[in-house]
């Protein structure tokens, strides 16, 4: 099967590289810069890449790993050069937008999310076996749908996913929560440390910060770029989430104002035996 990836990033050259590596297609690597082309080509990620978008001729699947906002103006780009056959996806953390716009452009446009990565970004963090074990979610809307997105999920079942399916909606509700909300409660945990007055409590805090902070700082400290792109789109589903947050936070405070260590260990019991269902 001829595949192009569009985007040569973390998310991209890594499928790229794992697709690539199964001897079962030919991988065509499309990035803006020709720098990251040859680079791709130089890693052996990639069969063929280029700057021109023109390669997507005669592909049967078209994966867009573009920035979020990118991802409907490329497939724009793209719809001259697309068979009427051939299958577009991307690989975006919101999907409303995406698949609301993409369906309009491409009769055969199906969003994915593969929910893998690392804070680092680019072809230079590009890592084997990304997607191993990881979820990946197809959005379906129809029985139409359904039968296009055969041929999706069995590429990300090649790489290691694990396929979901399920609506734009229900993924965006759902990601706002395990995803767009931590990242927002990380990024405020790192600035409310940066706001402790005294320098010397704060200069000391970062000498002693271990695992625990690392591991609650983590996703606040990535990317700026996706963090804004994920607020952006899909901003009603992460306010109303950091509404409720803000409600729990303050009944907290209120339980500490008022010595209520009852109250506190409840919660601490309940999100301790409540984690595992999230964290497999």
């Amino acid at each position: 099967m001829k595949i192009a990836i569009i985007g040569l990033g973390l998310i991209g050259s890594s499928l790229a590289g794992d697709l690539t590596r199964l001897n079962q297609h030919q991988i065509i690597g499309i990035s803006r810069r020709s720098t990251t082309c040859e680079k791709a080509k130089k890693l052996g990620i990639v069969h063929q890449s280029s700057i021109d978008l023109s390669l997507v001729q005669g592909c049967e699947i078209v994966v867009i790993c573009t920035p979020i906002e990118s991802t409907i103006p490329t497939l724009a780009q793209i719809i001259p050069y697309l068979s009427n056959t051939t299958v577009v996806t991307d690989v975006a953390s919101v999907k409303v937008p995406i698949v609301r716009e993409g369906k309009k452009l491409w009769h055969n446009f199906i969003g994915s999310h593969p929910m893998a990565g690392t804070a680092e970004q680019g072809i230079d963090a590009v890592q084997k076996n990304l997607f191993n074990n990881a979820p990946c979610v197809i959005t379906v809307e129809d029985d139409e749908d359904r039968e296009k997105g055969a041929l999706l999920r069995d590429l990300w079942q090649s790489v290691g996913c694990n396929i979901l399916t399920t609506t734009a909606e229900i993924h965006d509700q759902a990601v706002a929560w395990i995803s767009h909300l931590p990242v927002i409660i990380s990024a405020n945990l790192i600035y409310a440390c940066m706001q402790e007055k005294d320098q010397f409590v704060r200069e000391f805090a970062q000498k002693i910060a271990s695992s625990g902070f690392r591991d609650t700082s983590r996703v606040g400290g990535g990317n700026p770029e996706l963090g804004l792109m994920m607020a952006k789109n899909n901003r009603d589903n992460l306010l109303e989430n950091l509404r409720l947050y803000q409600a729990h936070l303050t009944g907290i405070i209120n339980d500490l104002e008022e010595e209520n260590w009852s109250k506190i260990n409840d919660l601490l019991t309940f999100t301790n035996q409540s984690r595992s269902d999230f964290i497999k």
